[in-house]
């Protein structure tokens, strides 16, 4: 996309606010009241600093939820376990059959990640999350990758499974605001993308050319493509526009970034989207990979077109989960690596790219919005920090906060606790559908998967409380 898009830079930020220490511990005690009493809190006061320390926030999970969660953590702090849980979990099936696998894995780890099977499975753990203040957002687990294609009758099978997504996620009352997410490479080919993506380093492609195609109007040729490619782009660009037909005013649509070698082209598709469905409100949004040091240029161009074209701008903030097939790619291809040199520079890279968001945010709500997904305790806290500082809704619906269903649960539960938006990311299917998505996720997330100690020991404060409590009781 950066070839496509070359804005000037963003000539103006927003001047923080400065509050005085007397102020904040007076207003520390009106925030507690406005928690119970729902005030707008809008009214730049400072709240009860967060705090992710303390075990209550699992006092809501079962004895079988606290120990399964523990299992399945513990399982997933070995790396040699979780780099090799593909193979690992071949050989089982292979070993048990089918159906005694499945049967094995369901209570565990499938049901430590995964919502359900059938809509009434998905609609009990939907509920239950409901109930929590937790909102689903919620995924199919369905996406391809070079060498992966299967051809249009697949894609086409994949755009019923979205659209069913979409009519799920509207009808049932899981969420006042429901948001799903999307892989375009489900309902596009990998291979398409990256040629799409090397053309767009030699020529700019209009973003009404593809709203045209979307539209039906005429018959587009993309310069660059061959007739079999640009056929099946059209069919792409047509099944993406069902979706966004479908979810407009309904269902906001999170697009997901995949790998640098195709991204340019996805936000290509994604920037028409934004142009055709995003005129009144934000319905599809982008997501900014914060460990690729160009993901901050990336970001001010998107708000340049937003600005430029008068559309609303959605953007899911992530650090990324691509890190190490990038970088080997990149050794392999012999060019610069695209990741930041170091953890911190990631950090302050997302952390300059959500205080721009919410900057920006304070001034417009209605025209831009972001949800912060990230485990990142001081990610989370920054945000809440700044969210106060420019006076930001907490509930209004332009900033909202984002982790995997099944991890993280101490932060997602106290931010519900405070009045947050909070989504959960929901990965719904059989054991078959969901299994290679599971393991996909788990080498992507290895390092998250990893550094889950916390977690592991505010779950383990919790049952010895419960079992001191219990012995109590029995005294």
């Amino acid at each position: 996309m950066s070839s496509v898009l070359r804005p000037p830079a963003l000539h103006y930020f927003l001047s923080l606010r400065v509050m005085s220490l007397a102020s904040r511990m007076l207003a520390s005690q009106h925030a507690k009241l406005a928690a119970v009493k729902g005030r707008d809190l809008r009214d730049p006061v400072a709240p009860t600093p967060l705090s992710f320390e303390d075990p209550q926030a699992f006092r809501v999970k079962s004895w079988w939820e606290l120990m399964r969660a523990l299992g399945v953590f513990r399982l997933c702090s070995f790396p040699t376990l979780v780099n090799n849980c593909g193979k690992v979990m071949t050989f089982t099936r292979t070993i048990l059959g089918k159906q005694a696998f499945a049967k094995v894995l369901r209570p565990f780890v499938y049901a430590q990640f995964v919502a359900g099977e059938t809509e009434k499975e998905i609609s009990e753990s939907m509920e239950k999350m409901s109930s929590l203040g937790l909102r689903p957002m919620l995924a199919v687990p369905i996406e391809e990758d070079l060498g992966e294609s299967t051809g249009e009758r697949r894609y086409n099978d994949n755009l019923a499974a979205m659209l069913e997504c979409v009519r799920m996620s509207h009808c049932n009352s899981w969420s006042k605001d429901p948001m799903m997410q999307l892989k375009i490479t489900a309902l596009v080919s990998p291979e398409l993308c990256v040629k799409l993506t090397c053309l767009l380093k030699e020529q700019q492609y209009d973003l009404d050319l593809l709203v045209g195609a979307m539209n039906s109007e005429q018959a587009v040729v993309f310069p660059g493509l061959s007739d079999s490619e640009n056929t099946h782009f059209l069919c792409g660009l047509r099944r993406l526009d069902q979706i966004g037909e479908a979810s407009i005013n309904k269902v906001r649509i999170l697009v997901d970034a995949e790998y640098t070698y195709m991204n340019p082209a996805l936000s290509l598709i994604t920037m028409a989207m934004m142009k055709k469905f995003n005129q009144d409100d934000a319905w599809i949004w982008n997501t900014y990979q914060c460990y690729l040091k160009e993901s901050r240029d990336l970001l001010l161009e998107a708000i340049r077109l937003s600005k430029d074209l008068s559309f609303c701008l959605g953007v899911k903030l992530v650090r990324g989960a691509y890190m190490d097939k990038e970088r080997k790619l990149a050794d392999k291809e012999r060019r610069t690596d695209p990741i930041h040199e170091t953890w911190e520079y990631t950090n302050n890279c997302y952390n300059g790219s959500l205080d721009i968001m919410l900057n920006l945010i304070s001034q417009h709500p209605d025209r831009y919005k972001i949800i912060v997904a990230t485990h990142n305790e001081e990610s989370v806290k920054r945000a809440v920090a700044r969210m106060d500082e420019l006076g930001i809704d907490r509930n209004g619906g332009s900033v909202c906060f984002g982790q995997l269903l099944g991890m993280c649960d101490h932060v997602s539960l106290t931010l519900a606790q405070q009045g947050f938006s909070v989504y959960k990311s929901v990965p719904y299917g059989s054991v078959d559908d969901t299994l290679p998505y599971l393991v996909r996720r788990a080498q992507e997330n290895r390092t998250v998967l990893q550094g889950i100690r916390k977690e592991r020991d505010l779950l383990r404060q919790e049952v010895h409380r419960r079992v001191k409590e219990k012995i109590t009781w029995a005294k």
